[in-house]
């Protein structure tokens, strides 16, 4: 698709206000539709936007980046999960830490459903399927469907870890 107001042509170009619009002439438009009819009346060479598109580089794009150095450095991206906290910017353990290999071993080890140690844990089914699947209770940090080596320290064993997973596998839990 074009853009009305430069002539880019380009598939992430989106429609604002029935009229198709680059990410570049986005950036500069006005916000209201009124000022924006009036700006899109007023062409430009798409050639004069060149630079900027060289060197621009999207929001989404630049938070991605800032994600995945924080985890190629080891480092959690969003609030601490069940049995740490964040102290000074780093994952320590809580004091409710030992419940979470509690919680790793009753599943493993004793016949019973997700719902019902969800109830005896007072959690929500998906609130105990994310802390069993949770890769940071190994010690590891989970991005973008990559793991990397945590600098926290791990509440479980990777083995006991591993048994959940598989047994989490074989009861075809998603």
């Amino acid at each position: 698709m074009k853009c009305d107001k430069c002539g880019y042509e380009s598939s992430l170009n989106k429609n604002k206000w029935g009229l198709i619009i680059c990410e570049i002439c986005d950036i500069f438009s006005p916000k209201d539709q009124d000022s924006f009819r009036d700006y899109m009346l007023e062409k430009i060479d798409g050639s004069t936007l060149e630079t900027f598109r060289k060197n621009y580089v999207s929001n989404s794009e630049k938070q991605k980046k800032t994600m995945l150095k924080k985890a190629t450095h080891g480092r959690l991206m969003s609030r601490a999960p069940f049995g740490y906290k964040i102290e000074k910017g780093n994952l320590i353990p809580s004091e409710n830490q030992k419940e979470v290999e509690e919680i790793f071993e009753e599943f493993l080890n004793e016949d019973i459903s997700l719902r019902r140690l969800s109830e005896k844990r007072n959690l929500s089914v998906n609130g105990l399927k994310k802390i069993l699947k949770n890769f940071t209770y190994i010690g590891k940090v989970k991005f973008n469907n990559q793991i990397y080596q945590g600098n926290h320290k791990p509440l479980i064993s990777a083995i006991l870890f591993n048994r959940v997973q598989d047994k989490l596998e074989r009861m075809k839990i998603k």
